[in-house]
């Protein structure tokens, strides 16, 4: 089944979805010429039914499959939504009170917008963009409050957050990460009760019982959460990177490539905002 949770909810990684899942039992006959024979849960359902018994599966023959070109383009339409979002949040709301207000409701919207994706079976390119646009304004707005403060913040987050992905992308493609079943099962796990303790976090800090923002204030113990939640970004995006891997090897419909930019996306826009809370922290202790 899949989370409701748009972070959680992984095209690739469910039950009720349209190839590979963590949930389901590996086909056989996937170990002879298969380059992802290693993969202990990979299952195509594309695949043509009624093969033989130890043959290897075969994608339906079809010219409009899933490449890895079509990845690059829709993540780079949906990244370049976010940051037309964000320039024009920065350049035409001035920091204050009013503008921290709409950054909210630019939040909740790009959220509604995700958790609607996140249910339906197919990717709606509209719902995409549109989650991509407000979440920009989000990004925009917050990202001048702390430049406001912390001058450059911004920049040194969008190169901390470039510098995540291409450690996680170098390591997962030097194989030094398996995405496993198991991996996944823990990393999960690990996740969701990250963010419960955080919900609860922030009920205590609403209610007066925490102070300082608890866990998340801004100092030793603010720093160590965000690095936790930076390392589980990269998760994440291991991920993304193994869906889009699967997809491409086992002929997903070219429509999917708009999923693979929608969590890459949600994962960058992780990373990029516990790594400002990082460099904020890191500034004021200097």
């Amino acid at each position: 089944m899949r989370s409701s949770n748009p972070v959680f909810s992984r095209r690739g990684f469910s039950r009720d979805n349209g190839y590979a899942g963590f949930n389901t039992a590996p086909q056989a006959g996937y170990a002879q010429g298969n380059p992802y024979a290693q993969n202990p849960y990979a299952q195509n359902p594309y695949a043509q039914q009624g093969a033989p018994y130890g043959a290897m599966p075969q994608a339906p023959v079809t010219t409009d499959r899933m490449t890895m070109d079509d990845v690059v383009v829709r993540s780079a339409i949906t990244l370049g939504t976010v940051a037309v979002g964000a320039v024009l949040a920065w350049a035409l709301l001035p920091v204050s009170a009013t503008s921290y207000g709409l950054a909210i409701g630019a939040a909740l919207v790009a959220m509604v917008l995700a958790m609607v994706q996140s249910f339906k079976r197919t990717p709606v390119p509209a719902l995409i963009l549109g989650y991509a646009a407000f979440e920009g304004v989000f990004l925009g707005v917050v990202s001048e409050m702390y430049n406001s403060r912390w001058s450059g913040a911004p920049f040194q987050a969008v190169l901390g957050t470039m510098a995540v992905s291409a450690a996680t992308l170098l390591v997962y493609k030097a194989g030094w990460v398996r995405v496993t079943a198991r991996y996944a099962r823990v990393g999960l796990s690990i996740a969701l009760a990250f963010m419960v303790v955080m919900a609860i976090n922030l009920l205590l800090v609403a209610f007066g019982v925490a102070e300082d923002g608890g866990l998340r204030s801004f100092g030793p113990l603010g720093a160590l959460v965000g690095i936790v939640a930076i390392v589980l970004g990269a998760f994440f995006l291991t991920l993304d990177f193994k869906q889009i891997e699967d997809g491409i090897a086992y002929g997903a419909p070219r429509n999917e490539s708009w999923l693979a930019a929608f969590g890459l996306t949600m994962t960058l826009v992780w990373i990029y905002v516990e790594m400002l809370r990082l460099v904020a922290i890191f500034t004021n202790n200097d």
